[in-house]
């Protein structure tokens, strides 16, 4: 009963202490600033600069379709190009099977010969 007492007299007398110890200090401004401009540059290495640069090679893709190019849209479908317009690409996904997309569906452009190779 005594150890527990002492036990409990020695915690009791550390946690006092720790009250009475000095706070830390805060962050001064220019650690603040240090800290949020830390913080923007990784923003923006990990979220702005990929995704905007993912934006421009599909905006480029898009530009780039051309009758014959064979791609995929977002719906995982395979096709070839038979007619591209200002907003639709009308692809042909079997034989005598055709199928108006729009532009922004399309997320790959694939090798020529590719349809040929997934059919066989």
């Amino acid at each position: 009963m005594k150890a527990i007492l002492a036990a409990l007299a020695l915690t009791t007398s550390s946690v006092a202490l720790a009250d009475g110890a000095a706070a830390a200090e805060p962050m001064g401004v220019m650690g603040q600033l240090v800290f949020l401009g830390g913080f923007l540059l990784i923003f923006y290495f990990l979220l702005w600069r990929p995704q905007s640069k993912r934006q421009k090679e599909h905006k480029n893709l898009i530009g780039a379709l051309a009758k014959g190019d064979e791609v995929v849209t977002a719906g995982g479908m395979l096709g070839k190009i038979v007619k591209v317009t200002d907003d639709f690409v009308v692809i042909e996904v079997s034989d005598g099977v055709t199928l108006p997309i729009q532009k922004i569906a399309v997320t790959a452009a694939l090798p020529k010969g590719t349809i040929k190779d997934v059919k066989a």
